[in-house]
């Protein structure tokens, strides 16, 4: 297909494709809008380097929450473990079979305490997940 016949094809659709608005030519007199100057770009740019005396200071944050130390060593089996394990298989290292059952049952004895460990339900039945 020649540009040509594309041409006339999108011609046709955009003639045959509705109402056309009704525009009401610009008053005599009357410039368009004026060209973009850049001389005052450069202006605006020089207001925005000003420093600003009201910026915003956010507090400092909470300290982080401590776990406890049940919850801590559930975490350290959650990660530790497979990260043990993955060591010993990469680096291939002589390791005694009932410690790599250990460490697995480590894991799996971690996660389950996380899992039942978990609230139940949210923490303000109120709340639909949205902050601001």
């Amino acid at each position: 297909m020649s540009r040509q016949d594309e041409d006339d094809a999108w011609r046709s659709i955009v003639e045959n494709y509705g109402e056309r608005a009704e525009v009401d030519p610009a008053p005599a007199g009357t410039d368009p809008e004026p060209a973009y100057d850049a001389d005052d770009a450069e202006a605006e740019v020089d207001d925005w380097s000003e420093p600003d005396d009201e910026r915003f200071v956010p507090p400092p944050p909470p300290p982080l929450p401590r776990p406890t130390p049940v919850r801590l060593a559930a975490w350290i089996g959650v990660f530790g473990a497979p990260a043990v394990l993955l060591v010993v298989m990469v680096l291939a290292l002589p390791f005694p079979s009932w410690l790599e059952k250990g460490l697995v049952g480590y894991f799996v004895a971690g996660f389950l305490y996380l899992v039942f460990t978990m609230e139940r339900g949210p923490r303000d039945p109120w709340d639909n997940g949205a902050r601001v």
